[in-house]
């Protein structure tokens, strides 16, 4: 049997199952806060290792008794500190026990009475403090400057003889200690000094004046451009997270090394002192690059996390290595043998690590943030991670039921996933904002965006996504001030989120931000070098807004490539022809939007973009009428002695029943009541609605349709008999269709 020596260390939560009794998900989240924000760089700091996870504690293994006293010294002075401004009563109070002697390792555990000492010197110490086992304190003796207190020999459990006990004083000794830079930060620091010093760099004093960071060279401008091969380094620690490979053997856990890869970077992402590069550039160049330091460099970024994955059954393997993109040097390397049970655990260690590693401050919220778990039911993890992974924006029918069906089966397994009511309401907000009727009907769209948004806010009040959806929705409801703060709400709580701030982009060139908007844009694009075809589009929308068509061409271009069935793109490129008077391009553009939307029309978009403002709707009307659009469905043109007007037009749509066939031959009938309610019938729809006569205008809206919008139209005599042997001609933004009328 093997046998060897160590310092052990057990540390344990004081009074746990009061605390949790009183307020369960406060204290686990300052539970997991410590472990990551606390714990975690200071193990690292101290060369030791967690050995198990005891719900309410730790059992740890040092190289030496000191690092062990180190640790232990720093971690209760950064808890002191963390719990300024706690009742006493919702304060987070550790015990902490070391001693050193023979232990057994037995795979990923140790046993022994090295072991078992450690954590009756545990029960021996006192709220916020740390007591010694004898041999521990004269192995530390004389070696680090500190006070001790001999409280006695005690007698403890399951151990035979007496043992001396001693605390360690929390002095001004203590304070000295804790707050002194560990032996190997200023070494490789100075290399890096050294390294950088032909250039002006300017340090960043942190963590009480103690530890350095050192500028990166040049700042970012926001002038990066798709496809650029050389990106300047941003002005605060930068880091693109590679995707992990799947050692497993089996394709079935692609996914989860993907959404390892995601939920590392999405954590990050929250941290504002820091610059994350977005999952899609991360994936793509590392797919073209196999050498990490040509992948820093060609999304300019310094340093570079690359891990791997295994799972076999109940286990998981994780190797994690973060590294100098320019030097190709390991900053800092582990390798997690767990149950796969414990994946949260490995996240937040490895978040812990680069944080620290990187020495980023962070404020309270992102603390409090970074502690969450998404979900304590790893059957829901795996299937919102499998939903996430189908995409978003644009996408084919089959593809948002599968990841709606993800998302689902994600909320059954665990009713309180914010995540997954956050996934649900993106896709709605898309149905509704473009009017897709394949999934649900547009008002069932918008209804279920803000009760999923809402909800997911319920549950996590920062909730980045919910807070962005909530922006569309108010934007297209014309709530333009609540848009615009539910948008920098998102970005706030993810400034590192491309998304975020592309959405946010959106908000405000909408709200006549212009400037502020591009510059927003930017970031998202800095962020996202190799931005994905939603993201091109959505960069050339806010250009185009911005009327700055040159820039926006190129994105719609490569949009209109990359998602051929999607009309905004070739919608937007019409235009943005028109304006910069390629005529030509912009007539290919609208013929290209023709086949994809057949009844399109300037009157459609008149009504559709009712909640721009009246300056950029009109802009973007006249750009889409010079490429060629008509003003009503197939080019219609009605002859103004031939309209239907008045009183003769009421008695057309009291009390009637018009029957015909569409301008593609699909039939139809409506009703109409004497009180102005209507119902419309063909192969594919029943819906029913209102309906108005304004001068030679008819006005109907139909519930769940168009945004809710109420649109207008006209009815022509059809005296030259179009369409087959008809009365009559409707013509509205929707549709153009020819009827007969009679009697109900």
């Amino acid at each position: 049997m093997e046998r060897r020596l160590a310092a052990v260390l057990a540390i344990d939560m004081v009074g746990y199952s009061r605390l949790v009794g009183e307020d369960e998900r406060g204290t686990l989240a300052a539970f997991r806060r410590h472990r990551k924000m606390i714990f975690a760089p200071a193990i690292a700091r101290h060369h030791g290792r967690i050995i198990k996870l005891t719900g309410d504690g730790a059992l740890m293994e040092f190289a030496s008794v000191v690092d062990s006293v180190a640790f232990a010294v720093g971690v209760q002075l950064a808890l002191l500190q963390d719990n300024e401004g706690q009742p006493e009563e919702r304060q987070c109070r550790y015990r902490i026990g070391i001693n050193i002697g023979d232990i057994i390792p037995d795979e990923e555990d140790i046993y022994g009475d090295g072991v078992n000492l450690a954590a009756r010197m545990e029960g021996v110490a006192e709220p916020g403090g740390v007591c010694m086992s004898g041999p521990a304190y004269q192995q530390v003796k004389g070696k680090i400057d500190l006070n001790f207190e001999f409280v006695g020999e005690k007698n403890v459990k399951n151990i035979a003889e007496p043992v001396a006990c001693y605390h360690v004083v929390m002095d001004d000794k203590a304070r000295a200690l804790a707050s002194a830079p560990s032996d190997e930060e200023p070494a490789a620091r100075a290399k890096s000094r050294l390294k950088l010093a032909a250039t002006a760099v300017v340090a960043l004093l942190v963590a009480g004046g103690v530890a350095f960071w050192w500028q990166d060279l040049l700042p970012v401008d926001g002038t990066a451009a798709v496809g650029t091969e050389k990106l300047p380094l941003p002005d605060k620690p930068s880091i693109v997270v590679m995707p992990f490979a799947n050692v497993s053997g089996s394709d079935d856990n692609d996914h989860l090394a993907r959404g390892l890869t995601d939920d590392l970077t999405t954590e990050l992402s929250k941290v504002s002192g820091m610059f994350v590069i977005a999952r899609n550039s991360a994936f793509k160049v590392g797919e073209e690059e196999g050498d990490l330091s040509r992948v820093a460099q060609k999304l300019g970024v310094r340093y570079v996390l690359e891990g791997s994955l295994r799972q076999a059954k109940s286990r998981l393997r994780v190797n994690v290595k973060l590294i100098e993109g320019d030097t190709g040097r390991s900053l800092w390397a582990e390798r997690y043998d767990r149950e796969y049970a414990d994946l949260f655990e490995v996240q937040d260690d490895v978040i812990g690590q680069i944080i620290s590693s990187l020495a980023v401050k962070l404020t309270r919220g992102e603390e409090n943030n970074l502690a969450r778990i998404p979900t304590g039911n790893l059957e829901a993890y795996d299937n919102y991670l499998r939903a996430e992974q189908e995409g978003f924006y644009f996408v084919d029918v089959d593809t948002y039921r599968r990841a709606l069906d993800y998302y689902q089966q994600a909320i059954r397994l665990d009713p309180d996933f914010a995540d997954a009511y956050a996934g649900i309401a993106r896709i709605a907000v898309d149905v509704w904002r473009y009017d897709y009727n394949f999934i649900w009907t547009t008002a069932v769209a918008r209804k279920i965006a803000y009760d999923a948004a809402g909800y997911a806010l319920n549950l996590d009040p920062d909730n980045a996504r919910a807070h962005s959806v909530l922006a569309l929705l108010q934007l297209v409801d014309k709530r333009p001030v609540e848009a615009t703060q539910s948008a920098l709400r998102a970005a706030e709580m993810q400034p590192n989120d491309p998304e975020a701030l592309a959405n946010l982009a959106l908000v405000l060139v909408h709200t006549g931000n212009r400037a502020r908007a591009v510059r927003e844009l930017e970031k998202a694009l800095r962020l996202d070098p190799e931005p994905p075809p939603p993201l091109r589009l959505l960069a050339g929308v806010v250009y185009y807004i911005a009327r700055d068509h040159e820039r926006a061409i190129p994105y719609l271009e490569a949009a209109q490539d990359a998602l051929p069935n999607a009309e905004p793109a070739p919608e937007y490129l019409a235009a943005a022809y028109s304006h910069t008077e390629n005529l030509p391009g912009a007539q290919k553009a609208a013929e290209r939007l023709r086949e994809l939307f057949p009844v399109t029309n300037l009157t459609y978009y008149g009504y559709f973009y009712d909640y721009w403002n009246e300056v950029d709707r009109l802009h973007h009307i006249d750009g889409l009428r010079v490429a060629g659009i008509s003003e009503w469905p197939f080019g219609f043109e009605g002859k103004e002695e031939d309209r239907v007007a008045g009183d003769e037009l009421r008695e057309l749509v009291k009390g009637k029943t018009w029957a015909g066939n569409h301008k593609n031959g699909a039939a139809f009938m409506q009703y109409f009541d004497d009180s102005g309610n209507t119902a419309y019938r063909s192969v594919n729809a029943t819906v029913t609605g209102e309906v108005e006569v304004n001068g030679s205008k008819l006005c109907q809206k139909f519930e769940g349709n168009f945004l809710d919008r109420k649109i207008c139209g006209y009815v022509y005599r059809n005296r030259e008999g179009a369409g087959g042997d008809w009365d009559y001609v409707h013509v509205s933004p929707f549709a153009l269709r020819y009827f007969s009328v009679s009697d109900q």
